[in-house]
């Protein structure tokens, strides 16, 4: 009868003894469920802040390439209206030498072309 009193004893400390582990357990199956939680918080903040950053960074890439473009368009526009006003003034200046300029031009893309 002693023995079954002493091995009752000792299987309730280690019956409690296994809940209090299973408890201990859980806790910290818990706290790293939070811990994870909160992680995936601070990573998707992470996440939107640098998403925003690189928005930002896009857009005034795209701001500034489209005023490069317009400048370029607007250099582009001078030139040809200059080269435009020198065309004109060269045929004015010199018409019979435009004349032949172009029949020269027109009689050998005509010999290129016959020769296909």
């Amino acid at each position: 009868m002693a023995t079954s009193i002493l091995h009752s004893a000792r299987g309730k400390r280690n019956g409690s003894s296994l809940q209090d582990v299973e408890a201990s357990i859980e806790d910290q199956i818990e706290a790293l469920r939070e811990e994870v939680a909160a992680f995936a918080k601070l990573i998707s903040q992470n996440g939107a802040k640098q998403g925003k950053k690189l928005r930002a960074s896009a857009e005034s890439g795209l701001d500034d390439l489209t005023v490069r473009g317009e400048e370029l368009l607007q250099e582009l526009q001078r030139s040809y209206a200059k080269g435009s006003r020198e065309v004109r003034r060269t045929v004015r200046q010199h018409p019979v030498a435009t004349i032949g300029a172009a029949a020269a031009f027109g009689l050998a893309v005509a010999l290129l072309l016959s020769r296909r």
